[in-house]
C-alpha cells in the first residue's frame, strides 16, 4: 500500500517549513536511510531521510514551496511491487490538499474594478487621478462610517481620512486591507486639525506595536526601499529576541581580562606542534570550567523551579547570512582544547551551509557570543532562552594598565555577562566572572 511521506517536525518549535530541495525524483528507488529531501526549518536546512524501502511514486510539493505545515503529505512512496496505477486509488483530498502550501487566512476581497488611466500633471509628473485614489463611498444617511476597530486604528496612525476609503468588507465596511491599500496609494490625508475640530491621532504608533509593511511604508514617508523577504530563521530570531527582552529581566556585569599570558601560550603551542587554537577556543574552555566552579550560573528559569543543569553545554553564536544559530559544544568542561577547536571548526562550517543536525544546536545550557574579530570592544548580548546567562566577548586590544604600582601596557579583553535575574543574582554573576577571569589569565590550567 502506498506510504504518505509527511512534512517532518525537525525541531520542537517547528510548525511549518520550506521544501528547499528534492534529492530524489519521481520513479527513483529509495532505501531506508536515503536522503529524500532537504527541509528548511526555522533553525536550519536539514536532511529528510527515508525510513522505508520503495520507489518515489509522486512528489506532491514542489521544490521551493514554503509554509508547508508539519504532517502535511509531501510525497507518496510506493512499496515493492507497486506501480503508478495505485496512485489513482488514493483519496483525492490527499492529492489535492498536499499540492498547495498552507497560507495565512485572508479576508475575502471582491475583485477590484479596473483602474482608470493615470493622468499626468502639466510638469510631466505622473499623478493619480481622483478616481484612481478611490471615490468616497456612499455614506449612510446619519453620517456614520462602518469600519472595523483595527482598520480605524491603522487609519488614525497613518492620518488617513476614513471618508476617502472605499470599504470592501460586508455591506461596505472598511477593513484592514482597505486601509493598507490606501496607505500604499498615499494621499489624501486627514487635514490638519483646527482649534474647533477634533484632535488627530499621532503618527507615531504605541510602544511595542508590530507594524504591517504598509504602516512602515507610510511612517517612513513613502521612501523608496528594497524588500528582503523574511525567512523562517529571521522570523524565529525576531520572535525569540522580542520574547527575551520583554520577559527576561536582564542585568549586565563586565570584567576586563589580561590575555597576554593566553596569547603567549597560544603562540608557543603553534610553534611547538603546529596546533592551531583560536582565542575563542580558550574562551569556551574557560567559560565551561567557570560554570563547574559556579554551578548556579549554569541554570534556567521555570515557573515551578530553577533548573541547575548537570552538564556544561556551551552554545556558541555563529553568524549566518539571514540570522544566527548556536551550535553546541557539549560537555565542554571535559574536553581538551584541541577537541574543542576541531569541533567548533566543524560545527561552524556546517552551520553556515545549513547542515547541522537537530541535536547539534539544541540542548545548550549557557551561551557565548564573540564579536572580538570585528573589532568590537565590548557589548551586551541578549539572553538566548531558556539559558540563564550569555557571555559577550569583546576584542583583545592594548590598553594602559597599572601593574605593581606602575603604568604598563597589556592586551585587555572586556567580557560582559548578561544574566536572567530570576535565576542568577548579582553576587553569583560576579563570582562566575571572577572564576572566568582566573582561567583566562592563567591559561596553563586550560591545558590540563
Amino acid at each position: 500500500m502506498p506510504i504518505e511521506l509527511l512534512m517532518p517536525a525537525l525541531s520542537p518549535t517547528m510548525t511549518e517549513g520550506k521544501l528547499a530541495k528534492w534529492s530524489k525524483r519521481e520513479g527513483d528507488p529509495v532505501k531506508a536511510g536515503d536522503v529524500i529531501a532537504e527541509i528548511e526549518t526555522d533553525k536550519a536546512t536539514m536532511e529528510f531521510e527515508a525510513i522505508d524501502d520503495g520507489t518515489l511514486g509522486k512528489i506532491l510539493v514542489p521544490e521551493g514551496a514554503e509554509n508547508i505545515a508539519v504532517n502535511q503529505p509531501i510525497a507518496i512512496l510506493l512499496e515493492e511491487g507497486e506501480d503508478q496505477s495505485v496512485l489513482a486509488k488514493l483519496p483525492k483530498a490527499t492529492m489535492r490538499n498536499a499540492q498547495t502550501p498552507r497560507a495565512e487566512a485572508k479576508p475575502d476581497i471582491p475583485p477590484k474594478p479596473a483602474a482608470p488611466p493615470i493622468a499626468r500633471s502639466p510638469e510631466g509628473v505622473r499623478a493619480p487621478s481622483s478616481a484612481a485614489v478611490g471615490a468616497p463611498p456612499a455614506q449612510p444617511a446619519d453620517g456614520r462610517i462602518f469600519v472595523s476597530p483595527l482598520a480605524r486604528r491603522l487609519a488614525a496612525q497613518a492620518q488617513l481620512d476614513l471618508r476617502s476609503i472605499t470599504g470592501t468588507g460586508p455591506h461596505g465596511r472598511i477593513v484592514q486591507h482597505d486601509v493598507e491599500a490606501a496607505i500604499k496609494r498615499g494621499p489624501p490625508r486627514t487635514p490638519a486639525p483646527t482649534t474647533a475640530g477634533p484632535a488627530v491621532a499621532s503618527v507615531a504608533p504605541p510602544a511595542g506595536t508590530v507594524l504591517s509593511k504598509g504602516q512602515v511604508f507610510a511612517l517612513a514617508g513613502n521612501t523608496p526601499y528594497t524588500e528582503i523577504p523574511m525567512t523562517g530563521m529571521r522570523r524565529t530570531v525576531a520572535r525569540r529576541m522580542v520574547e527575551a527582552k520583554t520577559t527576561i529581566p536582564h542585568f549586565y556585569l563586565t570584567i576586563d581580562c589580561d590575555i597576554d599570558p593566553l596569547m603567549r601560550v597560544r603562540s608557543d603551542l603553534v610553534e611547538a606542534g603546529g596546533t592551531k587554537l583560536s582565542v575563542n577556543d580558550f574562551v569556551i574552555k574557560a567559560a565551561a570550567l567557570a560554570l563547574r566552579k559556579i554551578p548556579r550560573a549554569n541554570a534556567s528559569y521555570s515557573d515551578e523551579a530553577i533548573l541547575l543543569w548537570n552538564e556544561v553545554n556551551i552554545a556558541v553564536a555563529v553568524a549566518l547570512d539571514d540570522g544566527l544559530i548556536t551550535p553546541i559544544v557539549k560537555n565542554a568542561d571535559t574536553k581538551r582544547l584541541p577537541e574543542i577547536s576541531a569541533e567548533m571548526r566543524d560545527l561552524g562550517a556546517r552551520a553556515r551551509t545549513g547542515k547541522l543536525k537537530l541535536a547539534e544546536f539544541q540542548g545548550g545550557t549557557f551561551s557565548l557570543s564573540n564579536l572580538g574579530m570585528y573589532g568590537i570592544r565590548d557589548f551586551a548580548a541578549v539572553i538566548n532562552p531558556p539559558h540563564g546567562c550569555i557571555l559577550a566577548i569583546g576584542a583583545g586590544e592594548q590598553r594602559p594598565v597599572v601593574k605593581n604600582g606602575a603604568l604598563a601596557v597589556a592586551t585587555v579583553m572586556s567580557c560582559t555577562l548578561a544574566c536572567d535575574h530570576r535565576v542568577v543574582d548579582g553576587a553569583v554573576g560576579a563570582q562566575y566572572l571572577a572564576e572566568f577571569k582566573k582561567f583566562v589569565e592563567h591559561p596553563a590550567i586550560l591545558l590540563l
